[in-house]
């Protein structure tokens, strides 16, 4: 096992023991000494470490293996398990936002409209789609492609991955929260299936722009809030470093949101998130994708239409008078 690149704090005993399992191997080349014992007694000691940290959690470091460098972006996801990608440019208003990017592809050759929001993975691509932060013309430009969709009769998979959508202020002089309202409306009442993915960071109505859809689907590493946990943080404790206790609170990881029903299905990722094996999380992905996808292809319109209507109206929890309903 090679020390990972980049390590994230809780990550960092792995980093130790793989050191000295390199350092181990290394000697055994300069020295011609057998260490096969050696050797494999740490490489049981980096399998169950790797157990005990990944399967403990806390949803502040779920929220950090979102935002790794290294995870597997929507357009990562979209060359693995599509083919035949054509990607659709601008809003027929303003301008291109590469933030949002929209097309065409086959899955298993099924005709499908893709919609996705792109981080950019080196600086001058993250710099060109502000990254991952979508503007007014990335959420109509998003609506027309859906609109497309409709129209054509091709199902509309739709992957979130974005801090939020982008609060400067062209954006606001644009109207993005009036261009995000109108994409609720309209994908609340398209009459065509709809499937949204949240595949790393799901931040407030930046990832609603596009995930009122029939079916939520989610990376287990993954977080979909109202807010980030730094903004949340900053509001209510008037501190930043309280990122942890607001992520615990907002309930912004994947188990919490399928049990509150604003989620339909939690996708399992490799050991360590999906950037330690991205054709594992492409093919889990894949799978969960075609099963909703047969589900919602069976019903009529007029039934597709009344089980997202209702999907919606009955989602979550509240108490009244001390009495839990959902």
């Amino acid at each position: 096992m090679e020390p990972p690149s980049y390590i994230l704090e809780f990550e960092k005993p792995l980093r130790d023991l793989a050191r000295q399992l390199d350092e181990l191997r290394q000697k055994s080349v300069e020295t011609n000494v057998d260490v096969v014992k050696e050797t494999r007694s740490i490489e049981k000691r980096i399998e169950k470490t790797q157990r005990e940290i990944y399967s403990n959690l806390t949803p502040w470091e779920k929220v950090l293996l979102a935002r790794h460098p290294k995870r597997p972006y929507a357009l990562d996801y979209v060359a693995s398990i599509c083919t035949g990608f054509q990607e659709l440019h601008g809003d027929r208003q303003f301008n291109d936002d590469r933030a949002l990017v929209g097309g065409t592809a086959f899955l298993d050759g099924l005709a499908v409209m893709i919609v996705a929001q792109q981080k950019g993975r080196d600086p001058k691509e993250r710099i060109a789609r502000n990254f991952g932060m979508p503007q007014p013309e990335g959420y109509r430009k998003a609506l027309r492609i859906m609109k497309m969709a409709e129209k054509f009769g091709l199902p509309v998979l739709s992957f979130i991955d974005t801090p939020g959508a982008f609060p400067g202020v062209g954006s606001e002089e644009r109207h993005v929260s009036e261009a995000i309202a109108v994409n609720l409306r309209e994908m609340a009442m398209l009459r065509t299936p709809t499937i949204s993915v949240v595949v790393g960071e799901g931040g407030s109505g930046g990832a609603l722009g596009i995930g009122v859809t029939d079916r939520v689907l989610m990376f287990e590493n993954s977080y979909y809030s109202v807010i980030t946990p730094e903004g949340c943080a900053a509001i209510l404790w008037k501190d930043g470093s309280a990122a942890p206790k607001a992520a615990a609170a907002l309930k912004v990881d994947a188990d919490d949101l399928e049990k509150l029903g604003a989620v339909d299905e939690v996708i399992v990722e490799p050991l360590g998130g999906a950037h330690n094996d991205p054709a594992q999380a492409a093919a889990a992905l894949k799978y969960s994708l075609q099963k909703h996808l047969n589900d919602l292809r069976a019903l009529d319109l007029p039934k597709l239409l009344e089980t997202r209507y209702e999907r919606y109206r009955h989602i979550g929890t509240y108490e009244e008078a001390g009495v839990l309903r959902s």
